[in-house]
């Protein structure tokens, strides 16, 4: 008997997988606080990655792990690492800034949405 459950529950997942999906009012919702916050996001992961990459790269220079050891790779390694540092302590005021600008952009149609499915 557990057998004909497990597989009808089965072939109903199954074929939730292939029937048209129907956009409700949750899901656009959800496309718009995702439109409002991924510009942000992808700001932020981006900087952040190359700004730790390039700390790293100074920070290389200046122990002489890259490059002979020479006192204009020194300088150069604590330049790089200073642009890296600069880079990661703007990046979190950027990332909240842009997270800011998104909501002001689509605040008002998510908060009319949201109302619509608060009514319902």
């Amino acid at each position: 008997m557990e057998n004909l459950n497990t597989d009808k529950i089965y072939a109903e997942q199954l074929a939730g997988e292939y029937a048209p999906k129907d956009t409700t009012k949750v899901m656009a919702l959800h496309k718009l606080d995702q439109r409002a916050k991924l510009p942000a996001l992808v700001c932020a992961y981006s900087l952040g990655i190359v700004a730790s990459l390039v700390l790293g790269v100074g920070m290389c220079l200046t122990m002489g792990v890259i490059g002979n050891g020479s006192g204009l790779l020194f300088v150069v390694g604590v330049i790089a690492g200073l642009v890296g540092i600069a880079g990661i302590c703007v990046n979190y005021p950027l990332y909240n800034r842009l997270i800011q600008r998104g909501k002001e952009r689509y605040g008002t149609d998510i908060v009319r949405l949201a109302q619509e499915i608060s009514a319902e």
